[in-house]
């Protein structure tokens, strides 16, 4: 999240079920956008068909969405007094929230300002990609070879400081429920991911500015509208998204106030399958958002230019690491460049420095090469301390004040 200054598969099903899907329907309750509310209905695994599932929603007078299979769960419109009724069937196993997540704020500074429209900037090395000291990282590895999905408001396509890296992307944002979401429709229209993106991975270029990880093909994942807000369905199909597409980081620099189960289960089987998940931790000083909160997330704090932890960064036992997360300039939709806070612009710097690990073949313990910033050890505000990548990747603790 952002502030400012602060196929479907085919499972047989009994012909008994059909035929009490089919008596449901009949009687089933008003349209589904007469006053319904967004859930997630989990199935039993006997009901993994995806068919069979839309059936059964349909049954109760909902209106399906879109298919959940890393959760066995479809995302969906339900009349508020069907939901009892549907949730003691026993073909569901539950019945969650479709909470909202969001990415709020907007830059400190407009977008665009610092560049003419025929023109980039000269590059410049952002303070937080030196303070981590990326940089002494690139002589060991960039990031080339890594994938790094940016799971978020989309990616502008045409961004020059993010072309050379950029290998592709996927939309699940529906301007209409009624209308399936086009997943051309990847483009940033809000600016966030863009953001985000940037500081991952803008291409060493001479223009503009350069990411942690220069070289690592980023794919845009869109689960946020234009307002920068969205569902956490639309979050948990782009971690669907990023297992079936072979991800080696995903990104989620965004939040929810809300624990959804569904969300857990995704990002535990995403974690699983190999996908290392990164998220913002929160930016109202309070308990770590989901999805940073669950164990299988590496949920990031902020700290500032000083080391100093900002106000209205989250707190909490499930912090695990801080990265630079105040006045981080980056790039920005229609070409342009920003300057933003948050954990949003603190989760990308970690996994950037993932990328750069993975690259060069080493472990991905990044607390062993962090520095404290508070007492030693673990803390709820920083976790194991600031990420370093540069140590992270080459061993070596202090490297002076000039390159090598």
């Amino acid at each position: 999240m952002m502030r400012c200054t602060v196929g479907e598969r085919l499972l047989p099903i009994a012909g008994l079920l059909i035929l009490c899907v089919g008596v449901l329907a009949a009687s089933a309750a008003p349209a589904a956008d007469e006053g319904a509310a967004r859930r997630i209905v989990v199935f039993t695994g006997d009901v993994s068909q995806a068919p069979a599932q839309a059936a059964l929603v349909r049954a109760f007078g909902g209106e399906p969405l879109r298919a959940l299979p890393l959760v066995n769960g479809m995302s969906v419109l339900l009349p508020p007094a069907a939901e009892a009724r549907m949730a003691a069937r026993w073909e569901v196993l539950r019945i969650d929230v479709d909470a909202p997540v969001r990415a709020l704020g907007k830059p400190a500074t407009p977008p665009g300002l610092d560049k003419d429209d025929d023109e980039q900037p000269p590059q410049a090395l952002p303070w937080g990609v030196d303070r981590i000291d990326a940089e002494w990282a690139w002589g060991t590895s960039r990031g080339a070879g890594v994938a790094v999905a940016v799971i978020d408001s989309g990616i502008d396509k045409d961004h020059p400081d993010l072309a050379a890296n950029l290998a592709g992307g996927i939309n699940f944002v529906s301007k209409n429920w009624r209308k399936p979401a086009d997943p051309t429709d990847w483009d940033d229209a809000y600016g966030h991911g863009t953001h985000v993106a940037g500081i991952i991975a803008a291409a060493d270029n001479e223009i503009g500015v350069v990411g942690v990880a220069p070289e690592a093909a980023i794919y845009a994942v869109r689960v946020l509208g234009k307002t920068g807000s969205g569902y956490v369905s639309d979050v948990i199909a782009g971690i669907q998204w990023a297992v079936d597409n072979g991800m080696d980081v995903a990104n989620m620099s965004l939040g929810s106030d809300y624990h959804v189960e569904s969300l857990l289960v995704a990002c535990d089987a995403a974690a699983a399958a190999g996908v290392i998940l990164v998220a913002a931790a929160g930016n109202d000083g309070a308990a770590v958002d989901y999805p940073a909160a669950y164990g299988s997330v590496i949920a990031v704090a902020a700290t500032d230019a000083a080391d100093g932890c900002p106000s209205w960064s989250s707190v909490g036992s499930a912090v695990e690491i801080a990265a630079p997360g105040v006045a981080v300039p980056s790039t920005w939709k229609d070409g342009g460049y920003a300057v933003a806070s948050g954990t949003s612009m603190a989760a990308p710097h970690v996994a950037g420095t993932l990328a750069l690990l993975l690259s060069a073949g080493l472990g991905v313990d990044m607390c062993a090469g962090a520095d404290d910033l508070l007492a030693a050890g673990i803390d709820e505000r920083t976790g194991c301390g600031l990420v370093d990548a540069g140590e992270s990747a080459t061993g070596i603790a202090d490297y002076g004040d000039d390159l090598p």
